[in-house]
């Protein structure tokens, strides 16, 4: 079976992880141990919480170092939620904070009205479809292979990455008429925005993909 490590940095949602990978035909281990992470086959990356907590918890067990070794060295990682969040550069949740840099671009607050001016819901929880970013016509090569435009995936959160490039833009879900960047890849580095191990079949499909790749 596939080998994954999942990153235990005390915050995330590890069971459900760990059970939906396990569903999807890999030999998991879950620690918080430096060497095992940055030696990992793949590595998955959960979180959930605030931006800079989730960032900062990650520093002080020194994983932070490991990740970015598992990155560079081309071998997969998928951040989930504010995991996939700590991808980019700089999350603005209370103040500014550095992420890991391995995507440009910034998380911001999802805007509180919806593109009519009315005041809607946030967090954003709940099930939407995905669609092909920006110019793409499907998710062919990516960790989205095995979906159908359209498929529906269960999200909660209040603060969304927007890639300065949109090549890095796997999908979208579109939420009071604005557009969400709901997954994102360049090359061996991929984020969820929503949460694969809550979303079923659909989610187990993903997972299955990322572990072919």
């Amino acid at each position: 079976m596939p080998a994954v490590v999942v990153a235990d940095y005390g915050i995330g949602n590890l069971f459900s992880v760990r059970r939906a990978l396990e569903a999807a035909g890999a030999d998991v281990l879950v620690t918080g141990e430096p060497r095992v992470v940055a030696q990992a086959e793949r590595l998955v990356v959960p979180g959930v919480g605030a931006f800079g907590d989730v960032v900062a918890e990650l520093r002080v067990r020194h994983l932070q170092e490991p990740v970015l070794e598992m990155a560079a060295s081309g071998r997969p990682v998928l951040g989930i939620c504010v995991g996939m969040q700590m991808l980019f550069e700089v999350g603005e949740e209370f103040g500014s904070h550095p992420g890991l840099g391995l995507l440009p671009g910034h998380v911001r607050a999802i805007p509180a009205a919806d593109t009519e001016g009315r005041p809607h819901k946030i967090p954003h929880v709940g099930w939407d479809a995905l669609h092909p970013a920006g110019t793409r016509s499907g998710w062919q090569g990516t960790l989205l292979a095995d979906l159908q435009p359209d498929a529906a995936v269960y999200f909660v959160h209040s603060f969304a990455a927007e890639p300065d490039d949109h090549g890095d833009r796997l999908a979208d879900t579109v939420y009071g008429g604005h557009a969400i960047s709901a997954a994102v890849q360049r090359d061996n580095v991929m984020g969820c925005q929503f949460h694969p191990e809550k979303s079923g079949p659909v989610g187990l499909s993903i997972l299955g993909r990322f572990l072919m790749m």
